[in-house]
């Protein structure tokens, strides 16, 4: 009765384990960016701030990853971003990319395509363009994930 008391409770804090550490992997995120954008820094830090541990590549040539992502013209922003198997485009904030993780859709990724000001990254004073956040597939569909006024 011990021996199988101690295997379930060995079990359960094994489980717990790879539980608390595939929550942990989920944040992190890989940032492709080109060196001189300062926008782009401004979101890695607003990542930083919620908690992501942020990786960056700074390249000046972003095509051929957005391509090679799946990314249309009609979705790209000015950086693109995968964690896990998600595609991040441009300044989603870190609460989408949080709620994306954690409801796990059958998407490509999230997007939020040009650079409205008032995004994470685009601070401009009091200024916030309506915006909406994208969840994209590999098929080309989209819908609106969530907006901001």
């Amino acid at each position: 009765m011990k021996k199988h008391t101690l295997a379930l409770g060995l079990m359960a804090a094994l489980g717990f384990s790879t539980t608390a550490l595939a929550a942990s992997a989920a944040q992190n995120i890989h940032v492709y960016k080109s060196p001189t954008c300062g926008c782009c820094t401004d979101w890695v830090k607003h990542l930083e701030e919620n908690g992501f541990e942020v990786e960056v590549t700074e390249t000046n040539n972003l095509n051929p990853i957005k391509a090679k992502a799946g990314l249309t013209p009609a979705l790209a922003s000015c950086h693109t971003a995968f964690i896990g198997d998600y595609v991040i485009e441009g300044h989603v904030p870190a609460s989408d990319i949080q709620r994306l993780i954690a409801e796990a859709p059958k998407a490509t990724g999230l997007s939020v395509p040009g650079m409205p000001m008032g995004s994470p990254g685009m601070d401009m004073g009091n200024r916030q363009d309506h915006y909406k956040v994208i969840m994209f597939n590999d098929a080309g569909q989209t819908r609106v994930f969530s907006q901001y006024n």
